[in-house]
């Protein structure tokens, strides 16, 4: 059974001690979905969303939400990221897939900073459609995997 170390000797949540871990290369990759409407899916692909280009602004977004996520997420390590990047693709319908790769050299993982990204480009997408459609629904969102840290590698074994 896997230890916490998220907890003190009194039992109150504690930022993680990483000082003695390794300094390895770490990777993650997330993905989320939304799910809309045939009409608004194709509104986005052809740029004809009112407040603009949908996916540039929601990649922009999960950049910086990635490289922000110790801001948002109490207990994370604030990271020197070395890369990131935001891909989407959809299924000619109604859903559209959101994918955050993010990479750094450190003593921490980079999963919560992938999850946060896709996290932050999934509302945008809504936020910039919502107009038009309120009933988009986003997720599941989830690591597909992770490289790198004392746990070693892992990959989601059903996709979602």
């Amino acid at each position: 059974m896997d230890v916490l170390t998220h907890f003190n000797e009194q039992g109150h949540a504690k930022m993680v001690d990483i000082t003695s871990k390794d300094v390895t290369k770490r990777i993650a990759t997330a993905r989320t979905t939304v799910r809309m409407n045939p009409v608004t899916l194709q509104r986005i692909k052809q740029g004809q969303i009112e407040k603009g280009d949908v996916l540039a602004v929601a990649q922009v977004a999960g950049i910086m939400a990635g490289k922000q996520t110790a801001q948002w997420i109490p207990m994370c390590h604030p990271l020197m990221l070395t890369g990131m990047n935001i891909t989407f693709s959809d299924n000619d319908e109604d859903t559209l897939t959101i994918e955050a790769e993010v990479k750094t050299t450190g003593k921490t993982g980079v999963e919560m900073e992938a999850l946060t990204a896709v996290s932050a480009a999934a509302l945008t997408v809504y936020d910039m459609c919502k107009a038009l459609q309120k009933d988009i629904v986003i997720g599941p969102t989830y690591l597909v995997e992770k490289s790198g840290g004392k746990n070693g590698d892992y990959r989601v074994e059903d996709e979602q």
